[in-house]
């Protein structure tokens, strides 16, 4: 069953001695707001994290909770599968193709001819990819990309030309840019690495065998999110309250399964969640944001923080109706 309430959500995390976000026109310098001087993570950022949760705690091939967006994929070939492996999209599709050779079929009389399918067959291959990709259900995707190929009779005379798609999806997910509270200083140290790659830069450093690096750094930014689900979209799509689950689990946990080098110390540090009484909703979202408050407790406001210890995390409940706060951590 799809989810039946509109949401919202604030999501605070905070990074140590990382890189939370690199920006590849920047030489992978961590994003910055050149007029605030604040950190910036992006949205897909995020998403990328999810999806990495996703597939850590569900089988690859486990049905509807595989990923549309993975490291090297091709994304047509993706889109392909629902024509390959789902057998009603097949059956749409010969009929559609069916229908569109007797249209062009003057010697057919009309009550001989195949009618239009009520449904095209492109829709019944986005219900598919709907309900076999977590992702797609649940951030939306561009599948309007597929490859095209003609189909030829018995004869080898051509039919039609069939482009293999699904649609666009708009998914009940979407998050916006995380910012961080207070200014970043971004750092860049300088590494040294006691081997080199070929034969030439050892010979070249007469065995001293050691490669310089660069790595850059936010010694301390804590970074706040907004999100938005709505019940409307996730009937298109069958995002689920299981779905929805997931997605908490994944807000949660998700740091704790990216650990690397370059990202330092990342921690989820809150997750506010607004549920409305219906699917429409009963309050502007803004006005919800503006409930919770970090408050500045240690230093001096617009200047770097040091810890998480330097805030003060707020929600204002107070006449507030027709909406449900949980703080879920």
């Amino acid at each position: 069953m799809t989810i039946q309430n509109r949401y919202e959500f604030v999501y605070l995390f905070d990074v140590s001695n990382g890189n939370p976000n690199g920006d590849p026109d920047a030489g992978n310098m961590p994003r910055l707001d050149p007029e605030s001087s604040k950190g910036l993570v992006t949205d897909v950022c995020l998403k990328r994290k999810i999806r990495n949760f996703i597939e850590l705690t569900h089988p690859k091939e486990e049905p509807g909770y595989q990923l549309f967006i993975q490291e090297k994929a091709i994304l047509n070939h993706q889109i392909e599968r629902a024509y390959t492996e789902s057998k009603d999209v097949r059956k749409k599709l010969e009929l559609w193709d069916q229908y569109q050779k007797d249209k062009k079929d003057k010697k057919k009389k009309a009550e001989e001819k195949t009618p239009q399918p009520e449904r095209h067959y492109e829709d019944i291959a986005q219900d598919w990819m709907c309900q076999n990709f977590y992702d797609v259900r649940t951030f939306g995707a561009v599948m309007s990309t597929g490859s095209s190929s003609e189909s030829e009779d018995e004869d080898g005379e051509k039919k039609s030309k069939i482009v293999k798609r699904a649609g666009q999806v708009r998914g009940p997910v979407q998050l916006a840019f995380a910012k961080s509270i207070d200014p970043i200083i971004p750092l860049e140290i300088s590494i040294t690495r006691m081997a080199v790659t070929t034969e030439k830069e050892s010979e070249e450093q007469a065995g001293g065998n050691r490669t310089m690096g660069r790595k850059h750094i936010v010694p301390y930014g804590l970074y706040r999110v907004h999100g938005f689900i709505s019940a409307k979209l996730a009937e298109k799509t069958g995002f689920s309250e299981n779905d929805l689950e997931k997605l908490w689990q994944a807000l949660t946990l998700m740091f704790e399964h990216d650990r690397s080098a370059a990202r330092g110390e990342m921690a989820a540090r809150k997750l506010v969640v607004f549920k409305h009484n219906d699917a429409l909703g009963n309050v502007p979202a803004h006005t919800l944001f503006d409930r919770v408050k970090v408050e500045r407790i240690h230093g001096e406001t617009d200047t770097p923080a040091s810890s998480f210890s330097d805030y003060k995390i707020s929600v204002d409940k107070a006449d507030l109706k027709e909406v449900t706060i949980d703080e879920k951590f």
